[in-house]
């Protein structure tokens, strides 16, 4: 029996049922646009590799080099409306975006070695020669300056003398649920402001 002309076409296969390497530059860029998260997942497996090697090239550090990567597709699929194939390739566009990522990357990288050397005259010897290793102390300090003084106290309390929570009421004299109020929100601004400076 010869098929009906007149019937409807067989629906389209899902584009993640076709082999990846089928999809052409052009596809891909028009289903990033339209918010195809299987096209993201094409892009990521084809130009990974690229771009975790441009990485690893400027920075040196493979582990920096993963960071950057996972953060140059995120730059992909969140700034996907604005590319322009009119301006060029999808492959240079990713490459734009990753050169962007690293220059975030040495710059942070700058900025935490001037904190270090900032702080370099109060650190002991053996700690200026692991500059990284005392990062997050440096940090720390940095940061706790910046506090409500009833909430510095009671977190310079417990980093620096170890002392617990019940210590710290009977030193201070205030109630212990305050103590623990300071200390909660104190964990929280010192936390958020961490996150910040460490992706400045």
């Amino acid at each position: 029996m010869s098929p009906d002309p007149s019937a409807a076409p067989p629906p389209a296969a899902p584009l993640w049922t076709r082999p990846e390497e089928s999809y052409s530059d052009e596809e891909l860029a028009r289903g990033l646009m339209a918010g195809d998260e299987a096209c993201l997942a094409v892009v990521c497996h084809r130009w990974s590799a690229l771009v975790h090697t441009l990485a690893r090239r400027s920075l040196g550090d493979a582990r920096e080099a993963e960071d950057v990567a996972q953060q140059v597709f995120l730059g992909v699929w969140r700034g996907r409306l604005g590319y322009r194939p009119e301006r060029g390739t999808l492959a240079g566009w990713i490459v734009g975006i990753t050169r962007r990522k690293v220059a975030d990357a040495l710059g942070a990288r700058t900025r935490r070695a001037e904190l270090v050397a900032t702080a370099g005259p109060a650190l002991a010897p053996a700690a200026r020669q692991q500059p990284e290793a005392v990062l997050d102390r440096v940090l720390v300090h940095h940061e706790l300056a910046r506090l409500p003084a009833p909430q510095q106290r009671v977190l310079r309390l417990t980093f620096y003398e170890d002392l617990t929570q019940a210590q710290i009421a009977e030193r201070t004299g205030l109630p212990l649920g305050t103590v623990k109020s300071h200390a909660r929100r104190g964990l929280l601004r010192l936390r958020s402001s961490l996150r910040q400076e460490m992706c400045a």
